[in-house]
């Protein structure tokens, strides 16, 4: 799929059966096919009150959080350099991740109008053309934020573009694959941001130690990615979206995504008692056990409790990067 795609007839006939096959109600039906319209109409559209929604601050958070973890896991005052701290937030979370949301919503226009219809460019809110134009302008204005902490942080963003770019669109488009998609995305949320952070108050090589959990918690990001997946499963199916729960069913993809998560836990706590940093291990293994029961609950009902524990057992999985961010402070 590029940009230019546009829907044939026989494609949204085949489309429409689907939908009537997977039990959507008709008056959803008729809401998706409006919205298949709307994501190729020509023109320049902007409704103010869209372009917020169309850069999904809900997920801002992670990798605002992992700037932070890797600004804490220098061990250096954080009230010294707070003003780094802010501008690193401002650039992890509603300029970079913003942009990544906006270019995903472009490329993913035609996936989003039976999933979420109700998305800014499926609803016919704001046009694919705008929503380049609000790309374009998160991207220039994160570079300068980026120049204002030092030039390397101006070249990681740009990897962070690109990165951005080869989980959305053409030719690479990882996100059809769960396996590569979700990789990526856990290691641009979560290790970029962790090291960016490092980076922006040493400027220099981050320790051997804050290197790893910064590649552990991305790694383990890569369940969390599993289960924000399960909403999308209708529209992943239609349009040929390999996400995990598409590939493996839900069952087993709830599993993977709770071990993916609990194995990287264990490998961090590991780490914090390699270093002799008791305190924290315990604590972050107590994290780790509190997920437990949750995830059982998980297992038992994917479909319905998938959005219910990535809003809550998640938050005990980043909760655990910041005592291992605090564990390993020289």
């Amino acid at each position: 799929m590029n940009g230019s795609d546009t829907l044939n007839p026989e494609l949204q006939q085949n489309i429409r059966e689907k939908l009537h096959l997977s039990g959507i109600s008709p008056s959803r039906q008729k809401i998706i096919e409006q919205a298949l319209e709307n994501v190729n109409r020509p023109g320049f559209r902007i409704e103010p009150g869209a372009i917020v929604p169309l850069m999904k601050p809900v997920t801002w958070f992670p990798p605002m959080w992992a700037f932070a973890c890797g600004v804490v896991s220098t061990g250096h005052s954080v009230s010294d350099n707070l003003s780094i701290l802010v501008r690193g937030v401002l650039l992890a979370g509603p300029l970079m991740c913003a942009m990544s949301q906006t270019m995903n919503d472009y490329f993913d226009r035609e996936v989003d109008a039976i999933n979420e219809p109700e998305r800014p460019i499926p609803s016919g809110k704001i046009s694919k053309q705008a929503s380049w134009f609000i790309t374009f302008g998160l991207i220039i204005t994160g570079f300068l934020v980026a120049l204002s902490i030092h030039p390397y942080v101006v070249v990681i963003a740009f990897v962070g573009v690109l990165m951005s770019h080869a989980y959305s669109g053409p030719p690479i488009r990882a996100k059809r694959n769960g396996w590569f998609g979700n990789l990526i995305v856990g290691l641009a949320y979560e290790g970029v941001a962790w090291l960016t952070g490092s980076f922006s108050i040493t400027q220099g090589v981050p320790s051997t130690e804050s290197i790893a959990l910064a590649v552990i918690f991305s790694l383990g990001a890569h369940g969390i990615m599993t289960l924000n997946d399960f909403k999308s499963i209708v529209g992943d199916n239609i349009r040929k979206v390999a996400s995990i729960p598409v590939q493996l069913g839900e069952k087993k993809a709830a599993i993977l995504a709770s071990v993916v998560m609990d194995l990287a836990q264990v490998a961090a706590i590991a780490i914090l008692v390699a270093k002799g940093s008791f305190p924290a291990a315990v604590i972050a293994m107590a994290l780790l056990v509190l997920q437990l029961p949750m995830q059982k609950i998980l297992i038992d009902r994917p479909a319905e409790k998938a959005v219910w524990y990535n809003a809550f057992g998640t938050l005990l999985y980043v909760l655990s990067m910041m005592v291992c961010a605090v564990g390993i402070r020289p």
